[in-house]
């Protein structure tokens, strides 16, 4: 039996060495002294081992809740760890049961308990159960907590329920920077980016992720020159980009072909010394392969080869040159993938599929599709629309109609539109009616299926039906969006819209176009003139 004297210098012994502890084997071995001198309940033990196996780089949230469901009378801080552990974890829905059966043992949650909570509650978009906690909070009084407050937001912003975060927002009395980022993001991550640029511009500071947050939603939502703008103006403010922002600018630039602009925040990446993490690098391949610049795109997935890769930058890259026709390489680069020991998965065979639709390859997707299966992979929507899209690119539209009519699921649009499309380009237009009725009806309300059909219609001379298109178009009140275009010069874009005169020099774009007009039209005339006036005519004069 241990004296008070040689106990209480065992236990400090033991502290210490826990508190130098780097690594689970080492704190096992701790542990195993602990458990050999009966310590194991002795509180700073329990709760710095907690600690350690839940938070630490070493995490290993099991290990912790085995060692956990040891102790005889776990304190508040013992349940906050283990909760917290697992609201971090792949299985959040098991810091909900611990936090169940801390209720259940009678043990009062504090103010860190329930901020680990409801992020538990917003990764799982568990909506009602969050209402539930929520009332629990105002009971408690514990809403007056900014960090509580802040938890909140985030889950209703997670669940889609901009409503309830707005609530929460507007009733506490005290918010900080995490508050206002919170809001704007709930804004952002529900698709009301007006809402989340008023709460942008209201914000009494900004750091990177208010500015990566407007970004982002802007992406989202499909306004990607908004979203380039907003860069602009975050590094006029004085604000570094960081990670997160720049794969959202490199999204837009990719989705408005803005090569130019892509290459500048390439080199914004390299000047600022960001660290070229995997994300980053997937991304800037992304760009360059969508801006058509496959050769860049090359060079910088070269940059990963012989280092450690994931499934997605080979997925990017393979991606990238099926898009450009380059089948037979984005073929060898999936061989190089396999002998690299990365396993492929549904978006792989997405891409090789689309790959396959490129170069005619129908046999060949056959093969990719019926992979899926056999690698223990469940073809996805996707994967049925490419696989349309290759019959009926290769003329194989009977083909291609009987096996949409055969899938588990119910046919998309995409995947009518490109049974369409083959069914025009290879003169098939009596089931050309037939897809473009059925387009109609899947999207009545989008003005491309009543064109498709009308054009088909115009194609086999059938006026009156064509007519009645449009005719039905009017009394839906659908309208024709107008197409546009960008151009990009020195890195600025700009977007052209028919009739258009908003852009700042329109006056002189417009006047050039009388000029051109003008001179095309001289040049037509002479022509016309050679060809009236026979071969002694001289063309060049």
């Amino acid at each position: 039996m241990l004296n008070t004297s040689l106990l209480s210098n065992l236990n400090q012994t033991l502290l210490t060495l826990l508190d130098k502890c780097k690594s689970l084997s080492e704190l096992k071995q701790i542990q195993a002294q602990i458990i050999a001198f009966g310590l194991t309940q002795y509180p700073p033990f329990a709760s710095r081992i907690l600690s350690f196996t839940a938070t630490s780089n070493s995490f290993d949230i099991e290990y912790s809740y085995k060692f956990f469901l040891q102790l005889s009378s776990p304190t508040v801080f013992n349940y906050n760890t283990i909760i917290r552990g697992y609201s971090n974890s792949r299985n959040p829905n098991k810091g909900i049961f611990v936090f169940v059966n801390m209720l259940r043992n009678g043990v009062d949650p504090d103010y860190l308990t329930y901020p680990f909570v409801v992020k538990a509650l917003g990764r799982l978009s568990e909506f009602k159960v969050g209402l539930g906690v929520h009332c629990r909070i105002m009971k408690t009084g514990l809403l007056l907590d900014k960090f509580v407050g802040n938890s909140l937001i985030h889950m209703y912003g997670s669940c889609g329920n901009v409503k309830c975060a707005r609530k929460v927002f507007d009733g506490m009395f005290e918010k900080n920077w995490v508050s206002w980022n919170c809001m704007l993001d709930g804004y952002a991550k529900c698709g009301d980016i007006v809402s989340a640029r008023e709460v942008f511009e209201l914000m009494p500071e900004r750091d990177v992720v208010s500015w990566s947050s407007l970004i982002d939603g802007y992406v989202k939502d499909g306004g990607y020159s908004e979203a380039l703008a907003v860069f602009d103006r975050m590094q006029v403010s004085g604000v570094k980009g960081n990670e997160v922002t720049m794969v959202s600018v490199l999204c837009a630039c990719a989705h408005i072909g803005a090569l130019e602009k892509g290459r500048m925040m390439n080199r914004y990446i390299i000047e600022n010394r960001l660290p070229l993490t995997l994300v980053l690098r997937t991304s800037l391949i992304d760009m360059y392969a969508k801006c058509g610049a496959i050769e860049d795109a090359l060079d910088v997935f070269r940059g990963v080869l012989g280092k450690q890769t994931d499934v997605l930058i080979w997925n990017a890259m393979i991606g990238g040159l099926a898009t450009h026709g380059f089948v037979k390489e984005s073929f060898d680069m999936f061989t190089e993938m396999k002998i690299a020991g990365i396993t492929p998965d549904e978006i792989t065979y997405l891409c090789l599929l689309s790959a396959c639709a490129h170069g005619g390859l129908v046999k060949e997707a056959w093969c990719f599709f019926e992979f899926l299966d056999k690698n223990g992979l469940k073809p996805r929507t996707e994967h049925y629309a490419c696989m349309v899209d290759v019959l009926a690119r290769a003329g194989q539209v009977g083909e291609a109609y009987q096996f949409l009519c055969q899938m588990p699921m119910q046919p998309t649009a995409s995947m009518l539109g490109a049974l369409l499309s083959g069914c025009i380009n290879n003169r098939k237009l009596e089931l050309a009616e037939i897809v473009g009725k059925w387009l109609i009806e899947l999207e009545p309300d989008h003005d491309g299926r009543y064109v498709g059909l009308s054009n088909v219609y115009a194609v086999i001379k059938r006026w009156e039906e064509a007519r009645g298109m449009r005719e039905a178009m009017e009394r839906r009140g659908v309208k024709k969006s107008p197409g546009y275009s960008f151009v990009e010069i020195f890195g600025t874009l700009h977007k052209f819209i028919a009739h258009d005169k908003t852009h700042a020099l329109s006056e002189q774009i417009y006047m050039m176009l009388s000029i051109l007009l003008e001179q095309m039209i001289t040049s037509a005339d002479s022509v016309t003139d050679a060809l009236l006036c026979g071969p002694e005519y001289d063309l060049e004069s």
